[in-house]
């Protein structure tokens, strides 16, 4: 695949067209120069969130004789599985509204929102260079090429609210009116919520990747520590996030969910 990729760039329209895109176009003037530290936690935290999601979203799709089940204070009965999705999913819609309001409030949202028709001439150029092996000339300490402008934005403002947006209507949460069950029938909630879970999966497979082989202690160090360095500083706090991630996951049993989960209502085995 990278043999032909460099054979297509190779090709003098296409080379004519990538000397013109160079894969990243001008931010907007006045935008922000950097990498907050509130945008590493919030990383952190959507990271851990979004994980045990996956996690918890496929056990449900694959349970068939739930651990245990929940009743809420309202009398509404679920799984405990589905308990703990649901409350996973609150808190990442918290966790995604303190996030916007900061990159609002912050000038934040031009390093992810497209700000001209550019972007999609210049986000093939840099899918070209990616896809030849010759990264992209970037510096994320100041923004994005157009391709990952366009990934975030996909990822924070679509992809994001169709999974709570479907997720509401396979909840318990859906209002009961058949008015709205027509016109938003639960088979296409279905229909999109899984293709939008396993584009998650893609993503974050894609995005841990270029991380790791396009400049990993950089990348590390504005991702976890927002500094623009080359030190191990983001890598201890990245390993020390895996860590965390990788304890909440073996964590995640009946064990530790049933009295969590009796505080919020009771729980039974059957």
């Amino acid at each position: 695949m990278v043999g032909i990729a460099r054979w297509f760039v190779g090709l003098e329209p296409v080379a004519a067209f990538m000397t013109q895109y160079s894969g990243t176009y001008p931010m907007p003037e006045g935008a922000p120069v950097g990498i907050p530290a509130w945008l590493s936690w919030q990383h952190f935290a959507n990271s851990l969130l979004i994980v045990l999601i996956i996690r918890s979203g496929l056990q449900v799709r694959r349970e068939r004789k739930p651990a245990a089940y929940v009743t809420s204070k309202d009398g509404a009965k679920v799984s405990l599985s589905v308990w703990f999705h649901t409350s996973l999913d609150v808190l990442w819609v918290l966790n995604g509204i303190v996030f916007v309001v900061l990159l609002i409030a912050t000038g934040q949202w031009m390093r992810i929102v497209p700000t001209s028709l550019e972007v999609f001439p210049q986000a093939i150029s840099a899918g070209l260079q990616y896809a030849s092996l010759d990264w992209p000339t970037e510096h994320g300490w100041i923004g994005y090429n157009a391709l990952q402008q366009l990934a975030y934005f996909v990822t924070v403002f679509i992809a994001a609210p169709l999974a709570i947006i479907t997720g509401v209507r396979m909840s318990r949460w859906w209002p009961k009116r058949p008015a709205l069950d027509r016109a938003f029938p639960i088979e296409w909630a279905r229909a999109v919520h899984f293709p939008t879970m396993l584009y998650f999966v893609v993503f974050i497979v894609t995005h841990v990747l270029l991380v790791l082989t396009t400049g990993v202690l950089r990348n590390l160090n504005l991702m976890y520590a927002a500094r623009d360095a080359d030190d191990w500083i983001g890598f201890a706090w990245f390993a020390g996030s895996l860590l965390v991630i990788a304890a909440a996951w073996i964590a995640a049993r009946p064990a530790l969910l049933v009295p969590i989960a009796q505080r919020f209502g009771t729980v039974s085995s059957r």
